[in-house]
């Protein structure tokens, strides 16, 4: 079979072998487990290979660059249009040649995937939208149209659309979906921490407004304040660090506030098995990997209301929805921490949930849908 992506995911190369983000590249490689030949749509970046990015598995891969393009100026747009022509051709032939197009959505490559697929009414095709699917969620222009095309089964035909989270509204060709970061393998037995010790809180994820690790710390900084014994720890990068040192330095927080950059997998695997909390203030969210993976480890989500996350943490059974109002938050946070009980009791419960689903279990999935 050959398999063809659409993606507006930036790749790297290097001797010879092609990277791109490692949670999308790692889930890309059950995809492309059992395939002939890989057809790859994407830009090409000259940048060397950092710790949060992984290679591809296969063999046989064939690299079709694009240039990234955005319409965030008029200039931008300008530049945009010059290139897009050239972008839907190379798109168009490599739907051609491929047995199954694969769309890689939301994202402005994707939106062109979404478009050139109509021509190809009677190919096997298979969409990965992984931002929000909410309908009631507020977002670009861009991204309601690609989610207008995917749901239009007149356009868009033989194709299965994989979302996070169940919605009312979804055509047939709608599948609900999920995200997996570890195998059967990989599981031990986590039990809950003890509360009577110094409470540890973790942010994963990039620095910047859209993830709100600023609100993060503010949570952390009221319980302190309140006489918590607690530290929070931030993995990742992004334009809001420079403020964000900045805040703790002003605040005095350099005692209980850390700031550890980007870290390999393992690391990040280590600190959830430790601490006692992760901590998603997030204003969007497809499937948030790190609630997931918080889950799986035993490290309890406190996470605001967006996409799936209300229907991961079963309303608040398994974790705790943020209401991003900081006071209310803290309150809620404060209840959670005076009651061992109700802290183990989530716990346990969002581990057993959380195990359901793992690779192994996400590797069977898409085999059933290459073949149906």
């Amino acid at each position: 079979m050959k398999f063809a992506i659409i993606t507006h995911v930036i790749h790297g190369k290097e001797s010879g072998n092609y990277f791109g983000y490692e949670p999308y590249v790692r889930e890309m490689n059950l995809w492309i487990k059992n395939v002939s030949e890989v057809i790859i749509v994407a830009p090409l970046d000259s940048s060397y290979k950092s710790q949060i990015q992984e290679f591809y598995q296969h063999d046989n891969i064939s690299f079709i660059m694009v240039p990234s393009f955005d319409v965030s100026s008029i200039k931008r747009t300008f530049n945009s249009l010059l290139v897009i022509p050239s972008i839907v051709w190379k798109i168009y032939q490599t739907m051609k040649r491929a047995d199954h197009i694969h769309l890689r959505c939301p994202g402005n490559i994707g939106l062109l995937g979404c478009l050139v697929q109509i021509f190809f009414p009677s190919k096997s095709k298979t969409a990965k939208y992984a931002g929000n699917w909410d309908p009631k969620a507020k977002q670009p222009l861009s991204y309601r149209f690609q989610k207008w095309i995917l749901t239009n089964t007149f356009l868009t035909k033989n194709m299965q659309v994989l979302v996070y989270g169940e919605w009312e509204t979804s055509s047939k060709n709608i599948k609900p979906f999920f995200t997996a970061s570890y195998f059967e393998k990989d599981k031990i037995e986590v039990k809950p921490r003890k509360l009577e010790v110094k409470i540890s809180f973790l942010f994963v994820g990039t620095l910047s407004n859209g993830k709100q690790p600023l609100y993060a710390i503010k949570l952390v900084e009221k319980l302190y304040k309140k006489g918590f014994n607690l530290q929070l720890t931030l993995y990742g990068e992004g334009i809001e660090r420079g403020m964000l040192e900045k805040y703790i330095l002003e605040n005095k927080l350099e005692n209980i506030i850390y700031l550890k950059g980007n870290q390999n997998q393992e690391t990040i695997k280590k600190a959830y098995i430790e601490n006692h909390f992760v901590v998603l203030p997030s204003l969007s969210e497809g499937w948030p990997k790190v609630v997931a993976e918080g889950m799986f480890w035993g490290c309890l989500p406190i996470a605001s209301k967006v996409s799936c996350v209300p229907n991961m943490l079963e309303n608040g059974n398994r974790g705790m929805l943020l209401d991003l109002n900081l006071n209310q938050d803290v309150q809620n946070i404060e209840s959670i921490l005076k009651n061992k009980d109700l802290y183990q009791d989530k716990v346990i419960k969002a581990v057993q949930w959380s195990r359901q689903f793992t690779m192994d279990v996400f590797e069977d999935e898409i085999k059933l849908l290459l073949q149906s």
